[in-house]
């Protein structure tokens, strides 16, 4: 889909945003897989991603992160860029068959020395390092073994990250385990448009429960491990749902909705129990979770942190187009219904109030310390003649969805920092190089970079911010 002009008002200059100013990180994200490239150098192994990017028809015009940003190379005029930009921090992720080529045996000296001079740069330019040990990127050889769905990949992914903290955690005290366990297990096993793009639910649902335990586990073998300061959490997509009427059919439908994408891991996470709504109406599926005794227990030691990663929000209806109530598979009806509001590259609707919602409604039923850990937009940018990106809609996107965390702050929700996604355009996974979510433009070409208006405008809203 081509975006149309999508922002009601222009953002207007930079400016300060009190509530952001004290105890605040300002950063931008990446992931490894999205900005790397170098796939088969230094011992690297394949990932289901490599693996996915060679089916025919699974991603667009059959991209592949082969070379993506040229990361690997480009390391270090990335990092200066990032310092550029005048944010504090960084949050990237790690290749886990990088680091542990094959999923098994030994740390690879080259693969973790990449990180060790990442994280050395970005600590050099005054940069805090945020590292996420999972996003996405399973070495394929785990998957070959049944990937998510078995039980013992959360104790391949408990042993991978107990080496990479103990070669990078005397100097990185930023960590989270999991980006977005519900895209892994359901995009991947469920509906099959992400790696290793596998279609049955009841593998999803294994997978959730293998995710979070490997979850708990990487959690306890990286504080065992932890000799100084340690912020250890995990990140979520989350979003705020409601029924689109007041009709019963519809409170229904979110409260499936919210069983399914939001209550199956945050009430895991921090209460230590599934829905017991969800679990009552798996058995419909033919599906009961693998869990074993004391499972629950290690999902839920103690977060230090939640990455809420957030792009939009849903109402939903328990009746499809023609008014019926069940599926082609004979289960309750659970349809987003739009808003009618203006959407992003992605078709994605944007609703800046939702972001609000989620932040004030994870405060009170869970009390967790919050981290927007991704919050960005994809739009059609065009390069000027004068080769400057005049990303408006971009930048109007940042600006209400940064007035919605402020929003959220002062009405009590302890929200600690933002991210923007993403640094740079990268691979958008199956959207392949066809969407463009980054701050900063990447010619595939030339591999040259160029902040956009919305990184300039990000870059002065955060100096300001920061009294700098």
């Amino acid at each position: 889909m081509s975006s149309q002009a999508t922002t009601t008002a222009p953002a207007g200059p930079p400016r300060a945003i009190p509530e952001l100013a004290e105890n605040f990180t300002w950063g931008v994200a990446t992931s490894s897989y999205q900005i790397e490239g170098a796939t088969d150098v230094d011992g690297r192994t394949p990932s289901i991603w490599d693996t996915f990017c060679r089916v025919p028809g699974a991603v667009v015009n059959a991209d592949n992160g082969d070379t993506a940003c040229d990361h690997y190379r480009l390391m270090p005029e990335d990092v200066r860029l990032i310092a550029d930009l005048g944010v504090d921090s960084y949050r990237f992720s790690l290749a886990w068959p990088r680091i542990q080529p094959g999923g098994k045996g030994p740390i690879n000296p080259k693969g973790i020395a990449f990180y060790d001079r990442l994280v050395d740069t970005l600590l050099e330019r005054g940069l805090t390092p945020w590292a996420t040990l999972y996003h996405w990127d399973l070495p394929q050889e785990l998957e070959d073994a049944g990937g998510w769905p078995e039980r013992d990949t959360a104790y391949r992914f408990a042993e991978y990250a107990e080496m990479t903290y103990e070669a990078l955690g005397d100097r990185v005290t930023n960590w989270t385990t999991l980006n977005e366990p519900w895209c892994s297990a359901m995009l991947g096993y469920h509906e099959g448009i992400h790696a290793p793009g596998r279609k049955n639910f009841g593998d999803a649902l294994h997978a959730v429960h293998h995710l979070l335990l490997g979850h708990g586990l990487a959690a306890q073998r990286i504080r065992a491990k932890a000799t100084n300061e340690l912020n250890l959490g995990i990140v979520l997509n989350l979003g705020h749902g409601s029924a689109a009427t007041e009709s019963e059919l519809d409170k229904e439908a979110a409260r499936r909705s919210d069983a399914l994408g939001t209550r199956l891991y945050l009430d895991a996470l921090v209460h230590g129990r599934y829905p017991e709504d969800l679990l009552a109406e798996l058995p419909s599926h033919g599906i009961a979770l693998p869990v074993l005794d004391g499972d629950l227990e290690t999902i839920s030691a103690p977060l230090d942190l939640l990455g809420v990663n957030y792009y939009s929000s849903h109402q939903f209806s328990g009746t499809d187009e023609r008014g019926g109530t069940r599926d082609a598979d004979g289960h309750p009806v659970v349809r987003p219904v739009p808003f009618g509001l203006p959407r992003t590259a992605m078709d994605w609707e944007i609703v800046p109030s939702g972001l609000t919602k989620l932040l004030l409604r994870i405060q009170r039923d869970y009390g967790v310390p919050t981290v927007v850990t991704e919050n960005g937009a994809a739009f059609d940018d065009r390069v000027a003649e004068d080769g400057s990106v005049p990303d408006a809609d971009r930048t109007s996107y940042l600006a209400r969805h940064l007035a919605a965390v402020a929003e959220a702050r002062a009405g009590g929700a302890d929200v600690r920092g933002y991210f923007a996604w993403s640094l740079f355009d990268n691979f958008e996974w199956a959207e392949g190089y066809a969407k463009r979510f980054g701050i900063v433009r990447v010619d595939y070409d030339s591999q040259r970079r160029t902040v956009k208006d919305s990184g300039a405008w990000y870059r002065d809203t955060v100096r300001l911010t920061r009294g700098g």
